[in-house]
């Protein structure tokens, strides 16, 4: 059994997602970021925080992969061109879509407020509009992002829209509003935002 680490509404929803899709028990602790329990498994005091095998695995990416490739779903196989091309749409996420939400976060409430710049999630909203029009080029013709197979992006991305729901990041492509829709109508989807 996995044990996960971290309050329900950070990135440690993306990892109960992924187990609840998988069908694997699991143990949630809910515990919010730079709190005791988790600065004792990750110095950084960020969440989630996997404990499998004993041993704390720290960054919701690298979980979602750790555990797609340790159970073979949700995930090509290593080394394979729809690997490299399921790579490169979670990097693209990450760093288009991922890191603006996080950096309005932090401009919001993560940073000490004499160094926060309100100004900035105006940029931020713009690049958020503009990746949205590259991310359309890029989605499969199926009804997740590489096609018929669900991946780890399709986690990461649905998280994504729903930080940007909150966060108030229009979503601008009816593409995307269409696809976010059928995403969280998945029942383990609507499992782990019951978590």
């Amino acid at each position: 059994m996995y044990r996960v680490i971290g309050s329900g509404n950070s990135r440690a929803r993306r990892v109960l997602w992924m187990l609840e899709e998988m069908g694997l028990p699991y143990e949630h602790v809910p515990a919010p970021p730079r709190s005791e329990d988790v600065i004792a498994l990750n110095p950084a005091g960020k969440v989630p925080v996997l404990i499998a095998d004993n041993v704390p695995i720290t960054d919701s990416t690298a979980i979602l992969s750790f555990l797609a490739d340790r159970h073979g779903q949700l995930t090509y196989p290593a080394g394979s061109i729809d690997r490299a091309r399921q790579d490169s749409l979670t990097q693209f996420l990450l760093d288009e879509f991922d890191s603006a939400l996080w950096m309005a976060a932090r401009h919001s409430f993560v940073l000490p407020e004499a160094l926060r710049q309100s100004a900035i999630k105006d940029s931020l909203k713009w690049e958020f509009g503009r990746s949205q029009k590259v991310l359309m080029q890029r989605m499969g013709q199926g009804p997740f992002l590489m096609g018929e197979v669900m991946t780890v992006p399709d986690i990461i991305l649905t998280h994504c829209g729903d930080w940007a729901s909150a966060a108030c990041f229009p979503i601008t492509e009816p593409g995307l509003e269409d696809y976010l829709a059928r995403m969280r109508t998945r029942p383990a989807y609507q499992r782990a935002q019951a978590v």
